[in-house]
């Protein structure tokens, strides 16, 4: 996807209330948002996009890509110049990058579960995912592999699988199987890495930050929620006991609310 294309989007809401974006976890796309989408989008101008890769984002890259680029040439495609931004796993880091790369662009940040580049290491467990992940995929089975995803990231560790409904799993199964088929596709090139490290410029976020962590979560995002508790100044941490990596999806309602609050808080003139 070259920089004058926007990501694959929807927008909706009041364009007059402060424009709100959500940018999924790596094992989804923006039908994630599906939960939270009716109520976000009744009082706020709402943006949800697929990063590459995901969704209907389909478009191959080119060496030196990264999703937050393509971000902030959505946001410029649309005329945005100041979001808050809601991020998931994947997305919160996203969202970190953007609010490093262009700083005027971010007026708060909603990070929940963060993931991606904001992982400070590979816990045994990540490994153990990574393993059984790759496993499946050298043997061709795409659906083996996104039920390894379901299993860890929404059941997550000390759940059996009836913990979460069963037509979530069935929505995010299909969502990581369609990211598998887009991305194995595609021609190996070189994604442009944060230089320094976004961990070591956290201390450069200067916007109100939420991070929010699930009890049932993988060590490594532990240390993410950690690593960003510690580095941004001023940042307001929630632990919800119930829930693994994706609580927008069991618990949207609640997700809405902490959202609805932090934006209200967050707002300004500007």
């Amino acid at each position: 996807m070259t920089p004058d294309l926007t990501l694959a989007h929807d927008r909706s809401g009041p364009t007059d209330a402060p424009c709100l974006l959500l940018l999924h976890a790596g094992v989804a796309d923006r039908r994630m948002w599906d939960p939270v989408w009716d109520r976000l989008t009744a009082a706020h101008d709402t943006l949800r996009v697929d990063l590459r890769g995901f969704g209907e984002s389909t478009a191959a890259p080119s060496d030196g890509w990264s999703l937050a680029t393509d971000v902030l040439a959505t946001l410029d495609a649309l005329g945005l110049d100041r979001v808050h931004v809601v991020g998931a796993s994947l997305g919160a880091a996203v969202g970190v990058e953007v609010a490093l790369l262009r700083p005027a662009a971010v007026q708060s940040l909603v990070l929940l579960a963060p993931g991606g580049s904001l992982i400070p290491g590979r816990t045994d467990d990540l490994r153990a995912f990574a393993a059984a992940e790759d496993d499946a995929l050298e043997r061709g089975d795409l659906d083996a592999a996104a039920q390894v995803n379901v299993d860890t990231w929404l059941v997550g560790p000390g759940r059996a699988a009836d913990a979460v409904p069963e037509d979530v799993a069935t929505r995010l199964h299909a969502m990581q199987r369609r990211a598998f088929e887009i991305q194995l596709s595609w021609p190996e090139v070189d994604e442009a890495e944060p230089d320094p490290p976004m961990l070591d410029r956290l201390g450069e976020i200067a916007v109100p930050t939420l991070v929010l962590q699930g009890g049932h979560d993988l060590d490594a995002i532990v240390q993410a929620a950690d690593a960003v508790a510690a580095g941004v100044l001023g940042v307001r941490r929630i632990d919800w006991p119930d829930v693994a990596h994706l609580p927008s999806l069991e618990r949207p309602d609640d997700v809405v609310a902490l959202v609805e609050e932090w934006i209200g808080r967050s707002s300004d003139p500007g």
